[in-house]
């Protein structure tokens, strides 16, 4: 199974950036689709954006603002998050799962592995 550190998370003005890492180990965890999910209090768990070697999802409401990519190696896949809104503030979790991009974002086939996440702000 994997192990999953995320980082890089922090108040940030709405408009501002922020880019989180998460360091991924693991016997063949670039095979996995890893993804990042976030919860903001009082509200269930979505996910954000995932990647496999070939394909990529975001979810609409970042579009255009987040960017998913990974280093392999530097064992490391990374979100850039740009445009920030209120609304984007939450608990960020990187996740791996062994199914479909889509699928694992999407919660048909919930990841496999869970970091401890890390917290976002966009407050003025």
């Amino acid at each position: 199974q994997l192990q999953l550190v995320e980082s890089g998370g922090g108040l940030v003005q709405p408009g501002g950036s922020l880019r989180l890492s998460c360091v991924v180990s693991g016997f063949g965890w670039d095979l996995y689709v890893i993804g990042w999910f976030r919860q903001a209090p009082g509200k269930e768990r979505e996910g954000v954006s995932c990647m496999s070697r070939d394909d990529t999802y975001y979810a609409d409401s970042v579009k255009g603002r987040f960017t998913i990519s990974r280093d392999v190696a530097k064992n490391t896949v990374y979100l850039q998050m740009d445009s920030l809104k209120p609304e984007d503030t939450g608990v960020y979790y990187c996740a791996g799962g062994r199914s479909y991009v889509d699928y694992v974002c999407r919660g048909r086939r919930p990841p496999d592995c869970w970091g401890r996440g890390t917290q976002v702000a966009v407050s003025s």
